[in-house]
């Protein structure tokens, strides 16, 4: 890819140095603590007040506080890449979409808190619908680099712009309209459309970008071998279990393959209707 080496930009949050909050008391929790503090008349309970208000404090300071960042020369040039990527992606879309509103990039080590509760590197990237921010650990580009085979700053590219795609769906109401649906896992439901729809968005990107000159040869290949090491059958042949289709949630190497290209051929998101499609 062409990008600008020292980019930064507003729509990325620097988490790297943010301690996570405890998971503090959970409501079963609290009921009891009052419960018992009721037994004590109003001291009790007011005793359980400053209880938990404690706790909340805690937790927020613990949420807030935030160390120094220490960074390698190649963490800082991985810093600086999703920085382009983010700008490049949201600027796509707001030529696209009519109004349009940014995604933030929280950029985290470890695990970190969001509005969808506790979340860490494992799960990989995500994003939450209740804060509309995508959340990523940089160390998962190795991950997808040494662990899936998927090389190259474009399968990078591939990633981020996948999980704004999410953010485009929450905007237009897809994300509403699923959770209230069925949204049913396995090789039809609604959560396989939902993902396959994110790769084409992605692939609408990435048409774009290639009309700029953002891209270079080879990279759709890239981003293409990104889509197929992260199908669900793959994985689960990886993990040494048999192909369950009951239980996919992101379809098929080859179904995330086709709907990427679908997107780059299209470089229209009006071609990325899975909801429609007989055939994924």
């Amino acid at each position: 890819m062409r990008w600008d080496r020292g980019h930064t930009s507003d729509d990325v949050v620097d988490a790297r140095g943010r301690r996570p909050a405890s998971a503090g008391m959970g409501a079963g929790s609290l009921l009891y603590l009052f419960q018992f503090a009721s037994r004590f008349g109003w001291k009790g309970i007011l005793l359980a007040a400053v209880v938990v208000g404690g706790i909340f404090l805690f937790s927020n300071f613990q949420m807030g506080a935030v160390g120094p960042v220490q960074e390698s020369a190649g963490e800082q040039q991985e810093m600086q890449f999703v920085s382009f990527v983010i700008d490049d992606v949201q600027g796509t879309w707001d030529r696209l979409m009519p109004g349009y509103r940014h995604s933030k990039l929280v950029v985290f080590r470890g695990a970190t808190n969001t509005g969808c509760g506790y979340g860490d590197s494992a799960t990989g990237p995500f994003y939450c619908p209740q804060d509309q921010q995508v959340y990523l650990d940089l160390s998962f580009f190795d991950e997808l680099s040494q662990r899936f085979g998927a090389p190259g700053d474009f399968a990078q590219a591939y990633v981020v712009a996948h999980e704004i795609g999410h953010h485009v769906q929450d905007l237009m109401g897809t994300t509403d309209r699923v959770r209230q649906g069925r949204a049913g896992v396995g090789a039809g439901g609604d959560s396989v459309r939902v993902e396959l729809q994110a790769d084409c968005y992605a692939g609408v990107w990435a048409s774009q970008a290639a009309k700029r000159d953002v891209l270079e040869v080879g990279d759709l290949e890239e981003g293409l071998r990104a889509a197929a090491a992260i199908g669900d059958d793959r994985l689960q042949k990886q993990s040494g279990g048999r192909v369950a289709p009951d239980s996919f949630t992101h379809g098929t190497s080859e179904q995330r393959v086709r709907w990427l290209r679908r997107g780059y051929e299209a470089g229209d998101p009006a071609a990325c209707d899975t909801f429609s499609a007989r055939q994924l």
